[in-house]
């Protein structure tokens, strides 16, 4: 079977077409599990593994085309890595559920979710005694990620201009907050 072949089945089976997905497991299944088994050295992991595997063919053969690897290299990275994937997970120890009692939790709690909303409210307040035009560009800056530049270029503005609104725009703020 040509490689071209198998690509086909490979683009069938991303289409939910069985017989392709069959034709595709009697025609590649040896030599996947060649893979499976020369990674995990044991027969019985080795199959099970292979299953696995094309169950992820099933379900992620449309990535397929995305990729730039030849067809049979695609299904042996595939298999190679879930077969890898398969002995770290033996490596983790198991998880001990009495240790997880002694795990914090990292989201706030109560008083620090109203202390920050009263921040929140504090912010807000000072961004509205800013100039409109200084205010959406330190939202877009800060709390969109926007860049410099593309803040410079959306309010028409030289990119050394719109640092400098930032810098006295970031400095008013502080002083707001301050008071």
């Amino acid at each position: 079977m040509t490689p071209e072949d198998i690509a086909t089945l490979i683009v069938r089976t991303s289409l939910k077409d069985r017989a392709a997905f069959d034709l595709l497991y009697r025609q590649t299944s040896a030599k996947l599990f060649g893979v499976c088994l020369r990674v995990l050295n044991d027969r019985a992991e080795a199959e099970e593994a292979l299953q696995e595997v094309f169950v992820k063919v099933w379900t992620k053969a449309d990535r397929f085309a995305v990729s730039e690897l030849s067809p049979m290299s695609w299904l042996i990275a595939v298999a190679r890595n879930h077969a890898i994937d398969r002995i770290r997970a033996r490596r983790r120890p198991a998880a001990d559920i009495d240790a997880a009692l002694d795990v914090a939790d990292p989201a706030p709690g109560p008083e620090a979710l109203a202390v920050a909303g009263g921040e929140a409210d504090r912010i807000h307040r000072c961004l509205e005694e800013l100039e409109q035009d200084r205010a959406d560009a330190v939202r877009g800056a800060y709390l969109k990620g926007e860049s410099y530049v593309e803040l410079a270029e959306r309010h028409a503005v030289p990119l050394n201009t719109m640092r400098t609104w930032l810098r006295r725009s970031l400095i008013r703020l502080r002083e707001c907050l301050e008071r």
